[in-house]
């Protein structure tokens, strides 16, 4: 699909955002670029969902001011990003994000295939769209007219529930494969349809994610698991096969099977899922955070667990139940592990979680808890665990207490020891991060 470089603008009369619904510190944010003789945007998620009638969860902006001229304008920002440079401005509880505007050269839809800039670089607001993954991520709101700039046809597509990536889809994709995953993921969120070029490059180049970066595999996926719509994902996921290149175990273990048999695991799966979205969901509507990535990856590995190990109907004790969780570990740990770069402490608690399933769902049926295990710092995790999962065979909804098992929050990604003393911190906090590692485009396999 070829998009005209001649944008089209909604007035105020033909689309539903005011000022009003925008976010103050947003507006804030956006006045002094202007003041300042900068062109400032909202961008991306942001007015999707506010066209939609949404609340947006991030505000984020695009503007033709470089980092430099963002960080002298506003004294509360940081500078991010290894590839491309990003200006957070830090409010009271919230961050909003600022990136320059970026060109088409990196992304550029009717360029070689073969060769890619290592770097994004500054660009215009036509090129800055149409180097988006989704057409309706692609807008653009400015303020001063209270209009919509449109250029690649992501208001047709949001009027018909459509998701569909820029430009040319194949080549999009093999530019960059994690764009099949948040297709789908807008899809399952928004409850839209994808368009059929766009599903069928999916389709067809699913077994490319795997070129990827795990770290990035992991990301998009755990987004997805605290989404709300794991059920609508899972479906899409399945169906294009784009979940192996996720979760590569379950091709090896289950759905090798014949048909007649695959269904079941199927069906478990989204039985779990569905246990997963009531608890994302709960989540939001109280305030709280969700349930832990560990306990929600190992969830979704139960009906592995049963295939692989026969889980559930598992009755060790002692050595016997030491030996197994070993043997659980090191298949975790050579079939997940380095597929997803999990670290070894989550690991660790998925195997806790799921080694410990069959004992506790043997204690619940007696209604007998052993005082030593009660005293076990993992009791009320592996409790919950039992109680979701007989929720996901029985439909009988189980008590879900999230404040009991809130943990400290940590960032996946970072590998590096923190810094000693105050000052050093405050430092490393603030300089911008660059990589020197060469991984290839994107961090993709060479």
């Amino acid at each position: 699909m070829t998009f005209s470089r001649d944008p089209r603008i909604i007035p105020p009369d033909d689309h539903p955002i005011r000022h009003h619904m925008l976010d103050r510190d947003a507006m804030h944010v956006l006045r002094v670029l202007r003041d300042n003789g900068y062109s400032g945007y909202l961008v991306g998620g942001g007015v999707r969902d506010l066209y939609l009638g949404k609340a947006p969860k991030d505000f984020d902006i695009s503007t033709d001011a470089r980092p430099g001229q963002i960080r002298k304008l506003f004294r509360n920002s940081r500078t991010i990003g290894r590839r491309f440079r990003l200006v957070q401005i830090l409010f009271r509880g919230k961050e909003i994000e600022i990136s320059t505007l970026r060109s088409l050269s990196e992304y550029d839809i009717d360029g070689p295939e073969a060769v890619l800039a290592p770097n994004n670089t500054y660009g215009s607001l036509d090129e800055d769209a149409q180097r988006r993954d989704l057409t309706i991520n692609s807008l653009f709101y400015e303020i001063e007219n209270n209009t919509i700039i449109d250029y690649v046809g992501g208001i047709d597509d949001l009027d018909h529930s459509m998701v569909r990536i820029v430009g040319d889809p194949e080549r999009r994709i093999t530019r960059d494969p994690v764009r099949m995953l948040r297709a789908i993921r807008h899809a399952a969120r928004l409850n839209f349809t994808i368009a059929p070029e766009s599903w069928q490059a999916i389709c067809s180049h699913h077994e490319k994610l795997t070129l990827c970066p795990p770290s990035r595999i992991r990301d998009e996926f755990f987004r997805d698991l605290h989404g709300g719509a794991l059920c609508q994902w899972l479906d899409l996921a399945l169906e294009s096969e784009l979940f192996f290149g996720v979760l590569g175990l379950y091709k090896k273990t289950l759905f090798k099977k014949e048909a007649a048999e695959e269904q079941p695991y199927r069906e478990q799966l989204m039985a779990l899922a569905k246990v997963v979205d009531r608890s994302a969901l709960l989540a939001k509507e109280s305030g709280q955070r969700g349930l832990a990535n560990d306990f929600l990856l190992a969830f979704l590995l139960i009906p592995w667990a049963n295939a692989r190990f026969d889980l559930v109907r598992q009755n060790l004790k002692g050595a016997a139940a030491f030996r197994f969780s070993k043997i659980l570990r090191e298949s975790l740990d050579q079939e997940l592990g380095t597929q997803l770069n999990l670290r070894r402490s989550i690991r660790q608690e998925m195997v806790i979680l799921l080694s410990n399933l069959p004992q506790f769902l043997r204690y619940r049926k007696n209604d007998s808890w052993p005082k030593w295990l009660k005293k076990k710092s993992y009791f009320k995790a592996c409790s919950l665990f039992c109680e979701l999962y007989l929720e996901s065979v029985t439909g009988k909804q189980a008590d879900l207490h999230l404040s009991s098992l809130q943990k400290k929050p940590h960032r996946e990604s970072e590998n590096h020891p923190r810094s000693k003393g105050r000052s050093s911190s405050r430092r490393k906090r603030y300089r911008p991060a660059f990589s020197s590692e060469k991984k290839g485009v994107f961090g993709l396999k060479k």
